[in-house]
């Protein structure tokens, strides 16, 4: 039977770009069967915390409404989401790898829509690693802040962390499979020295904490600490953030449309 005019236009161009809560769900599911990654971006940030975070005078000194073990607890947090959304968004590489862009160029879904899929799905992940490093500072007791810090830097920690979903999407479709977990841990370690996640930026020169302010990582980790930290919310952190999301969210979706277009 031929189709009616209607049905194919609808086909062609379907809703939201072919965004489906389906498609997430399926998306979502096959992300958390991956126990490894699921250990490692669970396991790691806690254990980092554990180790660097329950000093005991961290528990006395004071950093703006709470402690410095709850400022380290955040940094954890931020690095395990961190970590966890850009190895959900960079396992694109290993989809490349077994043909999926090939299945993806007779589908209507749209690159926006699938980078938009992807970015969510990462989020799941992110979101479990915030909550595993959160829950460990309530566990062992050390971090001091007040309840609405709990809560506002938990969930600035964890949608912030949609800039390095769109990262390691970029990088997927930027390198093959088997070379990009390597580039990404490296770069990971740049951009957190770079933005003052392992060391505080005031220990740096006056040249590399300028150098430091353009890095992708800047702008979000003094967001996230700001609800405990306080003082002056710069416009310029904001700026970083979306500008390196905007670079990162273009990037991907170039690199979609031309991974699908020569296969």
């Amino acid at each position: 039977m031929t189709a009616s005019p209607t049905s194919a236009s609808e086909r062609k161009n379907p809703q939201l770009g072919g965004f489906s809560v389906a498609v997430l769900g399926l998306e979502v599911r096959r992300l958390l069967r991956n126990r490894r990654t699921m250990l490692f971006t669970l396991i790691f940030p806690v254990f980092f915390f554990l180790v660097f975070g329950l000093n005991a005078a961290y528990a006395n000194q004071r950093v703006g409404h709470g402690n410095v073990s709850a400022f380290i607890m955040i940094s954890m947090a931020l690095y395990g989401a961190v970590l966890a959304t850009t190895s959900g968004g960079a396992m694109v590489s290993v989809e490349r790898a077994l043909g999926w862009s090939r299945q993806l160029r007779i589908t209507p879904l749209s690159p926006a829509a699938y980078i938009a899929i992807k970015m969510l799905t990462a989020l799941v992940l992110g979101f479990a690693s915030v909550l595993v490093v959160y829950a460990a500072g309530l566990i062992v007791g050390k971090p001091s802040m007040p309840i609405y810090a709990w809560v506002t830097t938990g969930i600035c920690v964890w949608i912030g962390s949609l800039l390095f979903a769109a990262f390691g999407l970029f990088v997927g479709y930027l390198l093959p499979s088997e070379n990009v977990m390597q580039v990404i841990g490296f770069l990971l370690m740049l951009f957190s020295f770079g933005g003052g996640l392992f060391i505080p930026l005031s220990q740096f020169s006056s040249g590399l904490r300028t150098a430091a302010e353009f890095t992708p990582l800047y702008g979000l980790n003094q967001l996230v600490h700001y609800p405990l930290v306080g003082g002056v919310l710069h416009w310029t952190w904001v700026a970083n953030l979306m500008v390196w999301l905007a670079v990162f969210v273009a990037g991907a979706i170039w690199l979609f449309r031309r991974d699908t277009a020569r296969v």
